[in-house]
């Protein structure tokens, strides 16, 4: 036998070995491992998980209201596993099969248009199939998206952001400054997991919510939670949310992670530059949103084809209006934060995160520690540590407005009450006079020592 006939045999052989592989691969069997529904206020979402990537194809049908997908290689006999979770959308999830295929039904209550599409794996999850539902009727899902351990008070709900405190006497056109908190990731999105099995998700929430009951107790302060439940939001739709309720302050709440146990500490972050300037151009594109982002100006510049440079003057002054502040909060909050826990980096860092990306809402987010250092996942998942976070987060957030409020705002009337000094007056003569400590003269005036001039204006807390 020759050498071309035995190259031959062996490529032949090898052909059948790569053929039978091929074959296989191409029968190999899928399985629905499990399926969870999660509720939010605008979305339901539904998540097949998967032994496989899914082969599929969708429909809908009518009379009655139907989503069908038709799965390929596929094994396990028609019955589906249980239902985690429930949505006033679903109505119930059934299924049949045929030779290597399984057809699921989702039961509609209403009429809807989901978005259908599969995930890869990625942890704590492996393959999945996704369905997304817009909800046209946000009220019929926002009782279902509270967990019964911990349901919201309407009064932090995203549909809790009306200013009805009372107001001090002669106060009645002041308004509150309204803080939207945003609790990072949720739902489908865990967001990092620590090495004690610590989901992102379950950290970002009870702080969040902790933060706008303090804040909430604070006259001339209103906090409304972006995210009320343990569901999926999309980054860009956190900022539209807090648009909505008029926020003068976003604030995203995170957990740090990295490849290494070692690193720890806490770190505020806000917009890039770059990310900036390209946001700025995108939203120029959409002239459907100008209304919305450019406010009253909006009216003026009718045509915003032939009034561009006017609109992105006025989206570049927002933007940066916003960039600015959020550097001033950021070093506020940062203060505070480092003395209660460790900083990862004592100056805001900047970077291109989508939720920052507002032009007309100053944004910061905060990561309050590495979940991914065994240490400080403990403390973070400690009550009396997260009361600590909040309440540096708090008087960072608040010692801000304080110095640069909102002019229309009870923290501005409150500013507004200064005393310019006189000859012969003290500082302790003035805390006596207006009822206040010395120390709070100081802190409020950032003043370093006792000492004042004549003619200081000294603002009284």
């Amino acid at each position: 036998m020759n050498n071309l006939t035995v190259l031959i045999r062996y490529t032949f052989f090898a052909c059948c070995v790569l053929l039978s592989m091929v074959a296989q691969a191409n029968n190999a069997t899928n399985q629905v491992q499990s399926i969870r529904v999660w509720p939010s206020p605008d979305n339901t979402r539904v998540v097949f998980d998967l032994r496989a990537a899914p082969n599929f194809k969708h429909f809908m049908l009518e009379d009655p209201h139907r989503l069908v997908i038709d799965l390929s290689r596929v094994s396990g006999g028609t019955a589906l596993p249980s239902v985690n979770g429930e949505a006033a959308l679903i109505r119930g999830i059934r299924s049949s099969s045929g030779q290597n295929s399984m057809r699921i039904v989702l039961d509609l209550t209403r009429a809807a248009k989901p978005t259908v599409f599969a995930l890869a794996p990625t942890p704590p999850y492996g393959h999945r199939l996704v369905i997304d539902f817009p909800d046209s009727n946000p009220a019929s899902n926002a009782a279902n998206s509270q967990p019964a351990e911990a349901s919201t008070p309407a009064s932090t709900a995203i549909t809790g952001a009306s200013n009805n405190r009372p107001l001090p006497s002669g106060a009645r056109t002041a308004r509150d400054i309204i803080i939207a908190v945003d609790a990072g990731h949720g739902g489908e999105d865990p967001g990092s997991i620590g090495p004690g099995g610590t989901f992102e998700k379950n950290l970002t929430l009870p702080i969040s919510r902790q933060l706008v009951e303090r804040i909430n107790r604070e006259p001339g302060m209103k906090a409304v939670l972006v995210r009320t439940g343990d569901y999926f939001i999309h980054v860009n739709s956190r900022t539209d949310i807090a648009r909505r309720m008029q926020a003068d302050l976003l604030v995203s709440i995170h957990a740090d992670a990295f490849t290494s146990p070692h690193p720890k500490g806490a770190a505020v972050w806000v917009l890039s530059l770059r990310r900036a300037t390209s946001e700025v151009g995108r939203m120029l594109e959409q002239t459907e949103r100008h209304g919305e982002l450019l406010g009253g100006v909006a009216e003026v510049i009718k045509d915003s084809a032939n009034e561009r440079y006017l609109a992105q003057t006025v989206l570049d002054l927002s933007m940066n209006h916003s960039m600015v502040t959020a550097h001033q909060v950021a070093n506020q909050v940062l203060a505070e934060l480092g003395k209660v826990t460790t900083l990862h980096k004592r100056e805001p860092q900047a970077a291109s995160l989508g939720v920052l990306r507002a032009p007309d809402i100053p944004s910061i987010l905060v990561e309050v520690g590495f979940i991914s250092n065994p240490q400080e996942e403990r403390l973070l998942r400690s009550s009396a540590h997260q009361q600590k976070l909040v309440q540096s987060l708090f008087t960072g957030l608040k010692r801000h407005f304080e110095l640069s409020p909102p002019a229309d705002s009870l923290f501005a009337q409150r500013r507004a009450k200064e005393h310019r000094v006189q000859a012969g007056e003290s500082l302790s003569l003035i805390a006596q006079r207006y009822n206040v400590s010395i120390e709070e003269l100081r802190r409020h005036n950032q003043l370093r020592s006792d000492s004042i001039r004549i003619g200081q204006v000294i603002r009284i807390p």
